[in-house]
């Protein structure tokens, strides 16, 4: 009977810790990416406190005051803080052959010379049927025809919602609302996607299929409340997804310095929930867990009699916790944190010295982290031999629980949670979008959007220069794109946006405030649009700007100063480290008001 409980307890253990629910059933075969390790039943609704926003803003007729109900892929790199706003095309498939064919789909377009329509033109947002295939294959498919983002239309109503059960005259509904989750294969995707309910998405096909023009947001907010970011990780010692960021971000932490606070958390599984400790207090989980089954971890390379056990990461688990707490702690920046969890990974983690002391004591030297002090927060806070309560680790699983993390390793920056790869640049991105306005630290300012990353990490200024050895400058989103020094020519700035512009699908006759409506973005995005609409017509852009009844040709649409409008009225340039004067310096120039 205790062999048999026991195979129970460490099969629910492991299912717990690798089942990824997916749009179709198929197993994975992959490697984990960054959210496809499920710990726990994921709820309906986000617990991590993420904020995205799901918006038609073309035609107004489809526009909704607080957005379209919908749910956020689990996999993918949504660029934090800011948002993407395209057109929309719907694929009329379900994306699971990866051949793509982007001749086809609504809206209808022109005929090319060869006679056939014409591809999608980019950028764009696609919309795809689901079903088929997981929505990681569909995601990957739209992502290689050069999709920004995707919008996956359900297909089946909830069997809650009875306007659509009844309106759709369906005799199968789904009780429970659909998780984009991975599929264990998502790390190769870097753009971002959403589900729509049915009810809405067939709104939206039926627009698109009358071929008219459908414009949507896809936006992600971050808290920013002062101008101090916090940053939590959520990982294990076995975790193969972090390590190369655990590795590589310490000296983005210690650039930061005091404006922001990282905590890394260990991920435990609670033994007791898991029926890994009987009646008896007898551990019914093998290798898997310490203090009589109480506190538990997955076996790395699933062989529970040999190599690397459960019971060793967390007791790994327990020694990075107190020397977060002891060397980390008090400044939010743990340099000797880092420099163990480096050295480990370089020198002992492998089946022969994962478990080994001596190593762990040759990474504390190499670290500068004096051994006594951790092994005494270790025995103080419970120890890990016997069946009795361990503080630290009761403290971690309440924050688990508390915070809602179902997936590991997951990164939280001001409470929300990122998705997709867990990459250095696109966390140093989301934590530099998390400050309130304006109280951006200088590395962010510098570095946020550099090409030359790493260099510009390291030297503290950036180098941004591509093959030919000019300055890389333009609008981006996801990036905060800080330049200093040389402007781009206002020509070349405009010959490339009317190089890329596809006028056929441009609504050019609309009035500014027509355009904060549709456009719903930064004023650099409006700014894009009118000089779209100026290499599409007639008229210049002075006359675009003038559309508004009663408005100046000289109309301020960046949100200069007066005194700002008179220096550069009078020709004179923004002060070279002034590098927010430079960008209104650049946009004034752009419109064409001086």
């Amino acid at each position: 009977m205790t062999i048999f409980r026991s195979s129970i307890a460490v099969a629910l253990l492991l299912r717990a810790a690798n089942a990824a629910n997916a749009d179709s059933l198929s197993p994975m075969s992959q490697p984990p990416t960054m959210s496809s390790t499920v710990s726990q039943s994921m709820p309906n609704s986000s617990a991590d406190g993420v904020s995205s926003r799901l918006q038609v803003d073309v035609p107004q007729t489809l526009f909704r005051a607080g957005g379209y109900d919908h749910r956020e892929a689990l996999f993918g790199a949504p660029p934090y803080g800011t948002s993407i706003t395209q057109s929309v095309y719907y694929a009329d498939s379900d994306l699971c052959d990866p051949t793509v064919n982007t001749r086809k789909g609504f809206p209808i377009r022109a005929k090319d010379k060869s006679g056939n329509m014409e591809a999608w033109p980019t950028p764009y947002i696609l919309m795809v049927d689901r079903g088929g295939c997981s929505f990681v294959q569909k995601v990957r498919n739209a992502q290689k025809t050069g999709a920004a983002g995707v919008v996956i239309a359900d297909n089946t109503c909830l069997c809650s919602d009875k306007d659509c059960v009844s309106a759709n005259g369906q005799d199968v509904c789904q009780p429970a609302e659909p998780i984009m989750a991975d599929d264990g294969s998502g790390g190769d995707i870097s753009i971002p996607s959403f589900l729509m309910f049915k009810v809405d998405a067939d709104e939206i096909i039926a627009e698109l299929r009358a071929n008219h023009m459908v414009q949507i947001e896809m936006q992600w907010a971050l808290p920013k409340p002062d101008d101090r970011v916090e940053y939590d990780l959520w990982t294990t010692p076995s975790d193969p997804v972090s390590k190369d960021f655990q590795k590589k971000f310490k000296p983005i932490a210690q650039a930061l310095g005091d404006r922001a606070y990282f905590t890394p958390h260990m991920y435990i599984y609670d033994g007791i929930k898991s029926n890994c400790q009987g009646y008896n207090g007898e551990s019914m989980c093998y290798s898997l867990c310490t203090n009589n089954g109480r506190y538990c971890a997955t076996d790395p390379d699933n062989d529970l009699d040999h190599g690397i056990s459960g019971a060793d990461v967390v007791k790994e688990s327990l020694r990075r916790i107190c020397i977060w707490r002891h060397y980390g702690e008090p400044d939010g920046v743990g340099t000797e944190w880092w420099d163990y969890v480096a050295q480990f990974m370089e020198r002992c983690d492998n089946t022969d010295y994962f478990a080994s002391d001596n190593c762990v004591k040759e990474c504390y030297k190499h670290a500068s982290i004096k051994g006594d002090i951790i092994e005494r927060c270790i025995s103080d806070s419970g120890g890990l031999d016997k069946d009795q309560a361990n503080a630290l680790f009761d403290f971690e699983m309440q924050a688990q629980v508390k915070r809602g993390v179902v997936i590991f390793p997951t990164l939280f920056v001001n409470t929300v949670a990122l998705r997709g790869g867990l990459s250095v640049d696109s966390v140093f991105t989301a934590v530099c979008n998390g400050y309130l306005e304006g109280t951006e630290p200088e590395i962010c300012k510098e570095c946020d959007g550099c090409v030359n990353f790493d260099q510009c990490i390291a030297e503290k200024k950036c180098e941004n220069n591509d093959d030919s050895g000019k300055p890389v400058i333009g609008f981006g989103h996801g990036h905060d794109q800080s330049h200093t020094g040389d402007l781009p020519s206002i020509h070349d700035l405009i010959e490339a946006e009317c190089d890329a512009v596809n006028c056929e699908t441009l609504n050019c006759n609309v009035t500014i405030e027509e355009l904060e409506i549709q456009v719903k973005a930064t004023n650099e995005e409006i700014l894009h649009q009118i000089i779209q609409c100026a290499c599409c017509t007639d008229v210049t852009i002075v006359d675009l700007l003038g559309r508004d009844e009663g408005a100046s040709t000289k109309s301020n649409p960046v949100g200069i100063s007066s005194e700002e409008y008179s220096t550069f009225t009078d020709g004179e340039a923004a002060p070279e480290d002034d590098v927010s004067s430079q960008k209104k310096y650049l946009s004034f120039l752009v419109a064409g008001l001086v």
